[in-house]
């Protein structure tokens, strides 16, 4: 890494150094899905440039903008949502995203209009399934240069589940039995269905 790309911050991190939990710290959080023994790993040197995520150069690279819309459990003009065929944990975790290649920062301003009531829509259908307690929605993009939301189902009741760990659990728990994950997408898709667009399921 050269000297011209390091931030002042950068510069601040303990890098290579053993990090102390603070007191207060998320293990020592209700909703924390370990216990015993933890130690927090070392942070590696900073890439600078960072190495390009999947559809840097444009929809031409992109595998979002590749995807069939068969791939979709629900598609109309402008928006995409993806709900893995292989079951999860969790009783729904769905994957918004727009047809055309851009993030979050260059969303046409018309895509940027439909995104609250578009998150809405998606988020009344999976609480639809019943025995939802929030449905929570996750922007990361690390991975994908596409615009992309996670919306991911808390069942109704399971406390523990709440807040920031909830994708943590889903890697824990056992997995929701297949037909069951099968009848959530068809009927999350119905439900979108309802209000314009197209059920692939």
């Amino acid at each position: 890494m050269s000297d011209d790309h390091v931030t002042p911050y950068l510069a601040r991190l303990p890098i290579g150094e053993r990090i102390p939990f603070p007191a207060d710290g998320i293990p020592f959080w209700e909703v924390f899905p370990f216990e015993g023994d933890l130690r927090i790993k070392v942070l590696d040197t900073p890439e600078l440039p960072e190495p390009p995520r999947d559809g840097e150069d444009g929809a031409a690279t992109c595998s979002q903008c590749a995807r069939p819309d068969g791939d979709f459990v629900w598609t109309d003009e402008h928006w995409r949502l993806a709900m893995p065929a292989e079951a999860a944990a969790l009783p729904a975790m769905v994957l918004l995203q727009p047809r055309g290649h851009h993030d979050l920062v260059d969303l046409p301003p018309e895509r940027a209009a439909e995104l609250g009531p578009m998150l809405q829509r998606v988020e009344r259908a999976v609480t639809a399934l019943g025995g939802i307690g929030r449905v929570h929605q996750n922007k990361w993009g690390d991975g994908a240069a596409h615009l992309h939301f996670w919306l991911i189902a808390r069942p109704a009741g399971m406390m523990q589940l709440r807040g920031t760990c909830l994708p943590i659990w889903d890697d824990l728990l056992p997995k929701v039995p297949d037909d069951e994950w099968q009848d959530n997408r068809r009927r999350i898709a119905a439900a979108m269905a309802a209000d314009g667009g197209t059920a692939h399921l």
